[in-house]
């Protein structure tokens, strides 16, 4: 690595000797230190004292309004019930007179002397603006007399719950709902009375409609004339209902919100007092008084909105701010510039140090650079080398099981359960190395979960329950299958040590689409995995680095940091999301988005229940290409057994060799080509990869089926566009004596050796 020379300025370059320093004296770094911690202390001052003022200040600015519009408020809300009391307390006097008006008389009585009484009771309702109408009405809730028309229409009240409230003793309904009026055809609500006959049975009901548009009237003018006041007044019954309100909305609900702490206060039976709440009449936060008027079911409301508050808030604000930064801002300069003065003066210092600074900063990551393209490189060669090591262990446990081995099926047992550890680990390290090779297929979420039920019980551990709610019609998702259950038990053993004296794990599925005006990162159909523990839950600092590869805060020798990564690996490469809730004492909820399949899942195949052939299919004849001497032995002897005809060979180039002169002798003689099949590594010495060969095979112009074998994900996923059988390491031995099983099969059907087909003797 080559350095380009730096040479600083005269005023920087460090001096040479004692005369030099004689002729430039330097400056103490202690003093510059100093001196610009004053600076920096002053401008600090300049800036948080105003800042301080005018904070204090606009606190103490909106209390004084919050409680100036509460005490507008509560004198507004006074003003209103006694208005109301006394229209109320007019119509308790309007109805007794009624009632005095038909004492002992039945409803053909009043029928009888329609004509008097309607002209009484125009005269008493007729000189007060609120009263719409006088009315009585029968025993039945037939209209008798009105002060509105003469003679009375013929209608019934009987099916309004004003009638039937006053009738069954309910408080509540001496005051109505607004409604449209039956006899004045116009928005009403009614104050009634009920008649009593001679025997002091129920003989009927006396009501006074008032209009609501009176109250409105009144509201207005009280509250100065103008629809733009921050201010609202309202006469509500106890349950809520509306019946009267000012500035009016279009499209405003009849009754208060149910739940509001307006309606619990109404609900405790409190006669006064102050709230505040989101108005759904007005659409904003309010501060509420409201009172009772004297003992009737009705409060009157004065409400402000805050809106305006924080409105009238803010224009004060910047007042105060513009008077009181504008000197400020002066002052501020001047330390700033005091501050580049003395950062001129030593200039020469810190250019040097940052140029110094520089090259450390340069080399450190470079190095670091190095030092992590060297770790994946590390760990996809460690996973590699450890795939090949799995693969002759398994190899020969194979080998072992077949040819019996009395005695040691405990021992062979405890070597296959370390395999699969081992593969579980290769599978880890490879997932933090991103070349974790995924084989999707489409998966039915309600057939597979349950079947996994012992396998997360076994990781939980005895003490912790397993719940599962999978939910109804969950969508087939496209995965892995042995990343999923692997990641599951990464997350169950986590659970596990988050609850060690005992707990609940629960996994819950459900589908879930994301749009994109969600403001989701992810968008389209998802399946929902939930795995929740009850455990201690994780601290902010812990939750934001769950994911990151090599992180734990497990004790030495009980955790890896790998767990996890796998999970987010797995996710993000199956085309979805995974995400963590915690919180201390809440548990921790692991949430899996992982993608919908296109395709519903494929059906297991039907059992053949023919006949079997009398004769075995023939062994094949393969052609092995591994560069690993004691993998290719225990792959080799494994096959044998299996009753395969085996040649080995070291790698690609070889095999090409071979196959160029079984062409070529082929061309001459029409003898076919010597293999049934080619089972090669990708991964190898040469000049050739196995991907290259199986190319080259298929060439040839021959249907001899290939089968590669890799640990790498961007191999397998070159290999997947070539035409051949893909195994990835490590693979298991049964599966791939499925595959031959298969394939000796399809040779039997068709009854042709697919190497002499490729090219029939001239």
């Amino acid at each position: 690595m080559t350095s380009e020379r730096f040479d600083p300025p005269e005023a920087s370059r460090p001096p040479a000797s004692h005369q030099d320093e004689a002729r430039f004296p330097a400056v103490p770094e202690q003093n510059f230190h100093v001196r610009r911690i004053t600076l920096i202390a002053l401008l600090v001052a300049a800036i948080v004292l105003p800042c301080v003022y005018v904070a204090a200040m606009a606190f103490s600015d909106l209390r004084a309004r919050m409680a100036d519009a509460t005490n507008v408020t509560l004198r507004t809300v006074r003003v209103a019930e006694e208005h109301a009391l006394k229209v109320f307390d007019m119509n308790e006097t309007l109805d007794s007179r009624i009632v005095d008006l038909t004492q002992g008389l039945d409803d053909t009585g009043i029928r009888a002397q329609e004509g008097e009484i309607h002209e009484k009771l125009r005269t008493m309702g007729g000189g007060y603006p609120q009263v719409a109408a006088v009315s009585i009405f029968g025993r039945e809730g037939d209209l008798l007399a009105t002060s509105r028309f003469y003679p009375a229409p013929e209608l019934s009240i009987a099916d309004r719950d004003d009638f039937t409230g006053i009738r069954d003793g309910k408080g509540l309904e001496h005051v109505s709902k607004v409604m449209t009026g039956h006899v004045v055809g116009e928005q009403v609500f009614n104050t009634g009375v009920e008649r009593l006959a001679a025997d002091g049975s129920f003989a009927g009901v006396v009501s006074v409609a008032l209009r609501p548009s009176y109250f409105d009237a009144f509201y207005r003018e009280l509250l100065g004339g103008s629809d733009t006041t921050p201010m609202i007044m309202s006469l509500v019954r106890t349950d809520g209902a509306i019946l009267a309100h000012y500035p009016r909305r279009p499209r405003e609900p009849q009754a208060m919100a149910p739940h509001s702490p307006l309606a619990e206060a109404l609900a405790q039976g409190r006669r006064a007092g102050v709230v505040r709440m989101h108005s759904d009449i007005d659409d904003d936060n309010e501060i509420l008084a409201f009172r009772r008027i004297g003992a009737y079911p009705v409060y009157a409301l004065c409400g402000y909105r805050t809106s305006a508050i924080w409105a009238a808030w803010y224009r004060h604000l910047s007042v105060l701010i513009l008077s009181m930064f504008t000197p400020s801002i002066v002052l501020w300069c001047v330390i700033w510039l005091s501050l580049r003065r003395l950062s001129a003066e030593e200039e020469a210092w810190e250019r040097w140090q940052a140029e110094a600074s520089m090259r450390r900063s340069i080399e450190s990551a470079y190095r670091q650079s190095r030092k992590m393209e060297a770790l994946g490189n590390l760990v996809g060669s460690v996973a590699h080398d450890f795939n090949n090591l799995l693969m002759i262990v398994s190899a020969n446990v194979q080998i072992a099981r077949r040819r019996g081995a009395p005695g040691l099926d405990r021992e062979l047992s405890a070597m296959e359960r370390a395999l699969k550890g081992g593969q579980s680990l290769t599978r880890q390290l490879l997932g933090v190395a991103r070349k974790q090779p995924l084989r999707n297929e489409t998966l039915a979420l309600e057939r597979w979960l349950p079947a996994c039920r012992e396998l997360l019980r076994a990781s939980l551990g005895a003490k912790i329950s397993l719940v599962m709610d999978i939910g109804v019609d969950i969508w087939p998702m496209r995965v892995d299958v042995a990343e999923l259950e692997l990641a599951l038990i990464n997350i169950a053993v986590n659970a596990r040590d988050a609850m060690p004296n005992g707990g609940r794990f629960t996994v819950r599925a459900a589908n879930i689409n994301f749009r994109r005006q969600d403001g989701f990162p992810l968008t389209g159909d998802f399946v929902q995995l939930s795995l929740e523990d009850t455990g201690g839950g994780m601290p902010p600092e812990v939750l934001a680095r769950a994911f990151e590869p090599l992180f734990t805060t497990k004790p030495k020798g009980m955790g890896t940091g790998l767990g996890l990564p796998q999970v987010f690996a797995f996710c993000e490469r199956s085309g979805g999301l995974a995400a963590i809730d915690s919180a201390i004492g809440a548990g921790t909820s692991v949430r899996l988005y992982l993608p919908r399949a296109t395709a519903a899942p494929e059906a297991e195949p039907p059992v053949e229940t023919g006949v079997e052939e009398s004769g075995a299919p023939q062994g094949l004849r393969i052609l092995l290409v591994e560069d690993n001497d004691e993998v290719a032995a225990g792959t080799e002897a494994l096959l044998q057994m299996m009753g395969h005809q085996v040649t080995c060979v070291f790698n690609a180039d070889i095999a090409l060799c071979l196959f160029d002169d079984a062409h070529a002798r082929q061309a001459r003689t029409g003898e076919p080509l010597p293999f049934d099949l080619v089972l090669s590594d990708i991964h190898m010495p040469g000049t050739m990869n196995g991907i290259d060969l199986a190319e080259a095979v298929q060439a040839f112009d021959t249907r001899l089926p290939v089968i590669l074998v890799t640990g790498y994900a961007e191999e397998l996923d070159r290999a997947r566009h070539v035409n051949v059988r893909v195994l990835s390491k490590p693979f298991d031995i049964a599966l791939l004596e499925e595959l031959l099983q298969a394939i000796q099969r399809e040779l039997a059907q068709t009854g042709a050796d697919p190497a002499a087909a490729a090219h029939p003797a001239d």
